[in-house]
């Protein structure tokens, strides 16, 4: 009898492996940006890379604008261009105050921007200013604006935007057909306090945007809950009316992640994989002071500003997935996405605060941006750059190693790699069966050695680039590094 066990076992266990359901990747890109593809790790893991401080985007110098400008929200435009949505405020007193604005910048491409004088609304005695929105009740103070790609979307409402705060009665929906001028869509709020079961709520950035994966707008917005800052998350099928919200719980591939302050929630699909969901949030860390009151003085920072400080986490969400990632945040990551600058302005009050939206600013490049020295003088936005699809990679070292995917199907002829390697190190793919049996002429023996740094790179066995005979079926990737990173991967025609 006890001969028989192990082999029972053993073919229990394939049976489950094989009635796992494949994830159905259809030819879309697939970032490891989180543990959502990944089955096994051996001498490899996933690796959060820090962007590089490409210096001042622009600073908030304009005289409607000043030291507590920010909450700002980068756009793509149809051609390509860029345009920076932020609030203008230049006095520290309550959120919504009628000396909040909401401006504009833009930039061909996202390095050198430029402030645009439209002639809309007077501020400071002048029309030749770059003001989109003002005297709007609470709307100017965390206005957050997208592009609607929408099929079928009216010529007039090619924007939306959301803006307002709890004691303006909650978040007003706006429209626009080229995004300088804005009315409102309904009078009343669309998303109301009543609607959100929280004693506090809305004054942050409040994040709507057109799910392509979904079908649907969603929004991700501010609360508080037991005290934290905390994020939920409504939909609408026409920008109107909304559901209630569903509170986003975090976890890690060792459980349950820390639930932390998070000011701001900054989720948004992910450009070349929009059923992605990036969030680069503001970590707020309140009472963690690091300047005392010589330092905050030497750096002119308004005095109520320096008590606690903050920097940038990347998460990952993916509803489109299904209900067990419908309400959850994966927090991969538990450290730093972005940390503070050198020097002291980096270390006050709701600095380091990220832009809305990661947007492409070259063939291999793209960008976060980042709100820092608030309070100060010498606020300003600044660029921070990755490699595109650089969040995180799978990561192996020198001595060697593997991953292994769970199950998947995928429709193509090729499969690509963005990835980066060592003069010393290579990748090399094997495809095998739901099982983990290699499937002939694709084993990773087969597998050309991929060396080298492309963001595009076609994998080729000694067949060939060919798969498609093995598209629609369920299949597992088997990655073989040394010395490398892997970024993505996309089965493409």
């Amino acid at each position: 009898m006890k001969r028989s066990i192990l082999p029972l076992v053993l073919s229990f266990a394939t049976l489950v492996a094989q009635a796992a359901e494949p994830i159905n990747l259809g030819g879309r890109r697939e970032l490891f940006a989180d543990q959502f593809l990944i089955d096994q790790l051996n001498g490899v893991r996933l690796q959060l890379h820090a962007p590089r401080d490409e210096g001042i985007a622009f600073a908030f110098d304009q005289p409607w604008e000043g030291l507590f400008s920010g909450y700002a929200t980068i756009v793509t435009l149809e051609d390509g261009s860029l345009r920076a949505y932020y609030r203008g405020k230049a006095v520290a007193n309550r959120d919504g105050s009628e000396e909040e604005v909401t401006c504009v910048a833009e930039s061909k491409d996202g390095r050198t921007w430029t402030k645009p004088e439209l002639g809309l609304f007077e501020a400071n005695g002048t029309k030749a200013n770059n003001l989109v929105l003002m005297s709007a009740k609470t709307s100017p103070h965390n206005f957050s604006p997208f592009r609607d790609t929408h099929p079928g979307v009216p010529e007039g409402e090619r924007f939306k935007a959301f803006g307002g705060t709890m004691e303006g009665g909650g978040l007003v929906a706006w429209k626009s057909a080229d995004g300088y001028r804005w009315e409102k869509m309904a009078e009343a709020p669309v998303i109301t306090k009543e609607m959100v079961p929280y004693k506090y709520m809305f004054d942050s950035q409040n994040v709507p945007f057109w799910s392509e994966a979904e079908g649907k707008y969603v929004a991700y917005y501010r609360v508080f809950e037991d005290g934290i800052r905390r994020i939920v998350r409504s939909e609408s099928s026409d920008f109107l009316t909304w559901t209630p919200p569903i509170l986003l719980g975090y976890r890690n591939p060792e459980g349950e992640a820390p639930i932390e302050h998070l000011y701001t929630n900054q989720t948004s699909p992910y450009f070349r994989a929009p059923h992605l969901y990036v969030a680069i949030a503001a970590r707020f860390m309140p009472g963690r002071q690091v300047l005392n009151d010589e330092q905050a003085k030497a750096i002119n920072v308004n005095p109520g500003y320096f008590k606690d400080t903050s920097d940038a986490i990347f998460m990952t969400t993916r509803p489109a997935e299904g209900a067990d990632h419908l309400a959850v945040y994966d927090r991969t990551f538990l450290e730093g996405f972005i940390r503070g600058g050198i020097g002291a302005q980096n270390w006050v009050s709701r600095t380091n605060y990220p832009a809305l939206n990661v947007v492409p600013t070259g063939p291999a490049e793209m960008s976060v941006y980042v709100n820092q020295d608030y309070a100060q003088p010498t606020a300003h936005l600044r660029r921070y750059s990755l490699r595109i699809d650089g969040f995180a990679s799978l990561h192996c070292g020198y001595a060697g190693g593997h991953a292994i995917t769970k199950p998947l199907i995928f429709t193509g002829r090729a499969l690509s790699l963005n990835f980066s390697t060592s003069a010393a190190g290579g990748v090399k793919v094997g495809i095998e069966e739901a099982d983990g049996k290699p499937m002939p002429g694709f084993t990773v023996e087969d597998c050309q050695m991929q060396i080298g740094n492309e963001i595009d790179r076609k994998v080729t066995w000694k067949s060939g680039t060919d798969v498609s005979a093995l598209a629609g079926k369920p299949v597992r990737l088997r990655f073989s590094m040394k010395d490398a990173d892997v970024f993505s991967f996309q089965f493409t025609e």
